[in-house]
């Protein structure tokens, strides 16, 4: 029988491997761990769907496995869900490959149609290629790797992927402006000040906490705020999701922040927690900045970004005085949200956070 990479939950098209826990040889019972794959920011588990001897591994550490594609291969004649990828490089003709580069004079190497663009694209002569694919085909690595780069993996591979989307998808515009938070005290929270102020401005001017479905020119309300907090880790960019934020208080949203700042930094964060988010902060100015312009992720239309604060020179009540400033930022998708909305949501951020909330 024949296991294919399920539905990990994530709407994604593949997963990378990340590590086997299983052999070729090796008899396993029904939900043992067989391996573990990297999405979109997480990392998962993949259960065996039955007992029995593994007979055959598709994919090493590092590939890339389409979801329903094969997975593991169990001993006995029980059908698949998918079709068996045939690993003989003597096929000529499947679906989705073609022939790119000459082995020896009877044999050639497949070479899928995307990775042949991208070594015409890199002027990269597929012959010269050494391929380390799982079925003897060349891989996107390895195309990259001769020209000497590594191709992306895990978490920043999918970053990339994000990116790459939300660049091309949205029509991102950003106002800048500052809050005096002189009034807060040097121990007041203010990661969690920004949230309530967040919360506060979206029920002052909702436009701002929704999603938009470009295919559809749909666009959706969100009545519920799942704040999206982006986390900086040397592996990447993690975007965990507090839900319901509008019932929280002060102590509730600082210990959750906790609970996954620590998910986070330990790779345990559910990938249930990476979604849902209708409108997401970055506290970028932790470590440098003071303005940016934060990228907004699809379906939501728009970002807040808080810079470093700090000491400035104001005139507060027509007279000079040394003021504590926070920097912010907030894209959003015009397409959507007109200015008017984003000017008013900013102004309703920043008219709680200069107002006493300590």
């Amino acid at each position: 029988m024949i296991f294919n990479l399920p539905d990990l939950g994530e709407g994604l098209a593949e997963a990378e491997i990340r590590e086997w826990y299983v052999k070729q040889g090796d008899i396993v019972k029904v939900d043992q761990k067989l391996l573990s794959v990297e999405t979109a920011k997480a990392v998962v588990d993949v259960p065996s769907p039955e007992a029995g001897k593994i007979v055959k591994l598709y994919g090493n550490k590092g590939d890339f496995i389409k979801t329903g594609a094969p997975l593991v291969e169990f001993e006995g004649d029980n059908g698949s869900v998918v079709g068996k990828l045939e690993a003989s490089s003597h096929v000529l003709k499947e679906d989705n490959v073609i022939i790119g580069a000459r082995k020896n004079e009877n044999e050639f190497i497949k070479v899928l149609p995307a990775i042949r663009a991208l070594a015409k694209q890199l002027n990269i002569d597929l012959n010269l290629v050494k391929p380390t694919g799982s079925h003897g085909e060349i891989t996107e690595e390895d195309v990259r790797k001769s020209q000497g780069s590594d191709a992306l993996h895990g978490v920043r591979r999918f970053m990339a992927e994000a990116m790459s989307y939300a660049h091309q998808e949205i029509a991102a515009v950003t106002l800048m402006d500052d809050a005096n938070i002189t009034h807060l005290s040097g121990n007041a929270d203010i990661t969690v000040a920004i949230f309530q102020a967040l919360i506060h401005a979206i029920k002052k001017e909702p436009a701002l906490n929704a999603w938009y479905d470009s295919k559809t020119k749909t666009r959706i309300l969100q009545h519920d705020i799942h704040l999206g907090l982006a986390i900086d880790t040397e592996e990447g960019l993690f975007v965990p999701v507090l839900k319901d934020t509008h019932q929280k208080d002060a102590k509730a949203l600082r210990s959750e922040i906790d609970v996954f700042k620590k998910s986070v930094r330990d790779r345990t964060v559910s990938p249930n927690d990476l979604k849902g988010a209708t409108i997401t902060i970055s506290n970028f100015g932790m470590f440098a900045g003071r303005y940016a312009t934060p990228m907004i992720v699809p379906p939501q239309v728009a970002i807040l970004g808080c810079g470093q604060i700090r000491k400035e020179v104001k005139v507060v009540e027509d007279k000079m005085a040394i003021c504590r400033v926070a920097p912010l930022s907030l894209t959003f998708d015009h397409r959507v949200v007109t200015g008017g909305e984003a000017s008013r949501f900013l102004a309703a951020v920043i008219h709680y956070l200069e107002s006493a909330h300590d």
